[in-house]
């Protein structure tokens, strides 16, 4: 009898709970899926789950902003990198404590010239640096960016205005 308590412990409830997290996570891709269910599912604790939510085109503002500040970093860059998120969303994301995340609204082709100037006083060098390859940086950015205290970082700018 234990043995039988134990293989249910060990192998039939954790594929169960995968099945369930696996299905939760293809719903909340769905661009189909409800505004409600959505908001249902972005209160799960499986970070892919969340993740999936943040990803979704979808998705409503309100829950873009609130999965902006998610624990988990791979959720805040699913929303990073969602076609829908709007400029509110990534300046907060500029904003975020996480150079992973930080960089990954650097490099994202779609963020705003805005976005992209905040950025471009962030202490880390490595953001500024692709803050001044990215196609949508504006010319007073990149002019600004020539002086920056990183060569690197200047040489990019100067290439960038020079490609314009």
């Amino acid at each position: 009898m234990w043995r039988q308590s134990l293989l249910l412990i060990l192998f039939i409830l954790p594929l169960a709970s995968s099945m369930a997290g696996d299905a939760s996570v293809k719903e909340a891709n769905l661009p189909s899926t409800p505004a409600e269910r959505l908001y249902v599912l972005s209160q799960q604790a499986n970070w892919q789950i969340r993740r999936a939510v943040a990803g979704n085109r979808r998705a409503p503002l309100t829950l873009l902003l609130q999965l902006a500040s998610d624990p988990d970093l791979r959720v805040r860059i699913a929303v990073a990198t969602n076609l829908s998120s709007p400029e509110e969303v990534h300046m907060l994301l500029a904003r975020d404590e996480e150079k992973a995340v930080r960089s990954v609204v650097a490099r994202f082709e779609y963020v705003s010239a805005d976005a992209l100037a905040l950025l471009a006083k962030d202490h880390d060098p490595e953001i500024r640096f692709e803050v001044a390859g990215n196609w949508n940086t504006s010319v007073s950015t990149l002019n600004r960016l020539q002086g920056d205290s990183f060569e690197l970082v200047r040489q990019r700018a100067e290439q960038e205005l020079a490609r314009r």
